[in-house]
């Protein structure tokens, strides 16, 4: 059994998914089916077709989330080493070619947003990263081209 590394944060917000869906949009789709099928013929009911479809995709995501959640295991980024890039850590780089600095904390898949700073361990960037010290080079293929940094600090 695999166990996914995700931050309280992450987690809390994956929880609260889960019960949107549950108490909210679960019924309200009910709801939905029951006036589609208040409508006649079903074979020719696209209400019905939406809705049953949708209801197919939340019962997916239900399943997923409830899945995931099972077996995440929650990291404190406070509690993490800082000798090394690690889930949770959050580093400061330098682009070696512009000398651009950017500062990333490593999450999982689940809770990445690059808009607010946050990058997958399982990404190119975030793989390369793993492990690190400060003052290592890492060299990345970017949908842009290659590209190196330096890992400057680990906050």
């Amino acid at each position: 059994m695999e166990r996914i590394p995700i931050t309280y944060n992450g987690y809390m917000t994956l929880k609260k998914e889960l019960e949107r869906l549950l108490s909210v949009e679960r019924p309200k789709n009910i709801q939905a089916i029951e006036d589609a099928r208040g409508h006649g013929d079903l074979s020719e009911n696209a209400e019905f077709d939406a809705a049953k479809d949708r209801q197919g995709f939340l019962e997916g995501r239900i399943s997923e989330l409830q899945y995931k959640l099972s077996h995440m295991d929650i990291i404190d980024p406070e509690k993490v080493p800082k000798d090394r890039a690690v889930f949770g850590a959050t580093v400061v780089l330098e682009n070696i070619d512009t000398g651009e600095e950017v500062s990333y904390q490593l999450v999982g898949p689940d809770e990445s947003n690059v808009e607010e700073g946050k990058i997958s361990i399982l990404s190119p960037l975030g793989k390369a990263l793993v492990g690190k010290s400060p003052g290592s080079e890492v060299e990345v293929q970017t949908p842009g081209g290659r590209r190196c940094f330096e890992l400057i600090e680990i906050l």
